[in-house]
């Protein structure tokens, strides 16, 4: 029986849950609850390919750079990227390590976009600090006070494809793409690292099609997707198709800054092969890919 593909991608927030300062030892402690639900998945049988989100971390490092440029120099948006991809790999690394006995590995990972994307022209995606007065490149941030935004262009290919093949093919666990993957260039030939931010689940999409995994499997803060969310007509679905997802998707049920770019890539993955896309939360990931949990969605 030839072993399913499953690519996992991890919200942001799985290392630093709300109220929490993002201490070393509360993202050690989020790892170790996380990993028990993916080891169970990988101890199953199943080849599993790791991505997250790295907004809290990446948020915290930019505002380190800042208060720490007078004395060292401060580093852009695409190397702090790719040092939270080392950070939160390592984090998992160190706990699915106590759990299984594969091979696990974390990949730097570059993700190419096309530097004549629109999101170059109307940047939108607010980064680190907040500041009380509006300076050159920033936005109104959630009422919270005025930050940078940077552009947030379409993932093309992963760029370290053929390594991750490899690795999957070998029955290596891989964490890749974190936070996106590092969005980069081509120049003349050569990439070049770029100011910008990746939606994390459109990339989680790329990564999936790029290691031929038969399943997505979105985890994230809620247990579910549901219509009319925050509103007295709540309720959760936990079967969609495409053609559905399409109708609900022009009624505007799924927000941009939330369900919106889950729905999205849940789409696409099945429109370039995938054969189901489910979203759950972290805690419910092994009884969603067995249909007790979560949202499926098949073609």
């Amino acid at each position: 029986m030839k072993r399913e593909t499953i690519v996992i991608a991890l919200g942001g927030n799985a290392l630093i849950l709300k109220g929490q300062k993002g201490t070393a030892a509360e993202q050690e402690k989020n790892a170790a609850r996380t990993a028990k639900e993916i080891a169970r998945i990988i101890n199953a049988g199943y080849r599993v390919v790791i991505t997250h989100g790295n907004g809290p971390q990446v948020g915290d490092l930019l505002i380190q750079q800042k208060a720490g440029e007078r004395q060292v120099p401060a580093q852009p948006l695409d190397v702090c990227g790719a040092m939270t991809q080392g950070q939160i790999g390592y984090f998992l690394q160190q706990e699915l390590g106590k759990l299984v006995k594969k091979p696990i590995v974390t990949l730097i990972t570059q993700v190419l976009v096309d530097v004549k994307d629109p999101a170059f022209r109307h940047p939108t995606k607010p980064v680190g600090p907040f500041y009380a007065r509006k300076g050159p490149g920033m936005a109104w941030d959630a009422g919270r006070g005025f930050r940078k935004v940077v552009p947030s262009p379409e993932p093309l290919e992963i760029v370290e494809k053929e390594a991750l093949k490899e690795l999957v093919r070998e029955g290596i666990i891989v964490i890749a793409c974190g936070g996106g993957g590092i969005p980069v260039v081509r120049k003349k030939g050569r990439l070049h690292g770029v100011e910008a931010v990746i939606d994390k689940d459109l990339a989680a999409e790329r990564l999936a099609h790029a290691v031929g995994a038969e399943t997505l499997l979105i985890l994230t803060a809620v247990p579910c997707v549901y219509v009319g969310y925050g509103t007295p007509s709540q309720r959760p679905i936990r079967k969609l198709n495409l053609p559905l997802a399409k109708n609900y998707v022009l009624q505007g049920q799924f927000p941009a800054g939330s369900m919106g770019p889950k729905i999205e890539a849940m789409m696409r993955f099945l429109k370039n092969g995938g054969r189901r896309a489910i979203v759950s939360s972290p805690e419910r990931a092994f009884d969603a890919l067995a249909g007790k949990a979560g949202t499926l969605m098949e073609r």
